[in-house]
């Protein structure tokens, strides 16, 4: 289900003007507007299904194939500041458990991404460039890779980025984690969510603004 919000939301020197909601109730098949996909090899399998714990019942976004990277987005949006939140569930997954949010998407191979590994306990921003993925620096620090936090498996979590500018800031499950600049893309750009790998994880609530 997608409902618009009309809103005024100040918040980091921006106005949010109205708000996006898709909770994945409304049919079994992706909502519309949303493309998915993957950078580099392998097969995705997306999948809308009836979950028990799903935040907003019924239904959640299921990945359970096996690829480099399986995105799924709503490519469309075209948003270039603004914010993304989904909650996500990571389930299972021998290589990996992750799950993220992608924005300011131009196609499969160009995005940022920020996600969270259960296996890894850590949350990192990256970008991806004709399918090269770097991870980026976290703001304050030279070195580094992203920040530990603890991903659970199996339990929802929530994960945030917003976006304005050159500047990225990441929160999970509430807490403010970090921030990152970078300017590869700067052009507005699709928004959906991610995962790595043999990864299976469960998405719902994907909640998304863009600046008015």
């Amino acid at each position: 289900m997608i409902r618009l919000l009309c809103l005024a939301l100040a918040t980091s020197n921006y106005v949010l003007a109205a708000e996006s909601r898709e909770t994945f109730d409304r049919s079994t098949q992706l909502p519309q507007g949303w493309q998915n996909g993957i950078t580099g090899q392998g097969r995705a399998k997306w999948e809308v299904i009836s979950e028990q714990s799903a935040p907003s019942k019924p239904n959640v976004l299921r990945q359970s194939g096996e690829a480099t990277f399986a995105w799924a987005a709503k490519m469309d949006a075209a948003i270039k500041d603004g914010f993304v939140e989904v909650k996500i569930k990571p389930v299972s997954g021998h290589e990996d458990q992750a799950g993220g949010i992608i924005w300011r998407a131009k196609d499969a191979n160009n995005y940022y991404i920020v996600r969270a590994n259960a296996l890894e306990g850590n949350v990192v921003l990256y970008k991806t460039v004709e399918g090269k993925r770097s991870s980026l620096p976290v703001k304050g620090r030279m070195f580094g890779y992203g920040v530990d936090a603890k991903v659970p498996s199996g339990k929802w979590s929530t994960l945030r980025v917003e976006f304005s500018g050159k500047l990225f800031t990441v929160y999970f499950n509430g807490e403010k984690l970090f921030e990152v600049e970078d300017e590869t893309f700067s052009d507005a750009g699709g928004v959906g969510v991610w995962t790595k790998a043999d990864s299976v994880t469960l998405f719902d609530d994907f909640v998304f603004a863009g600046k008015q």
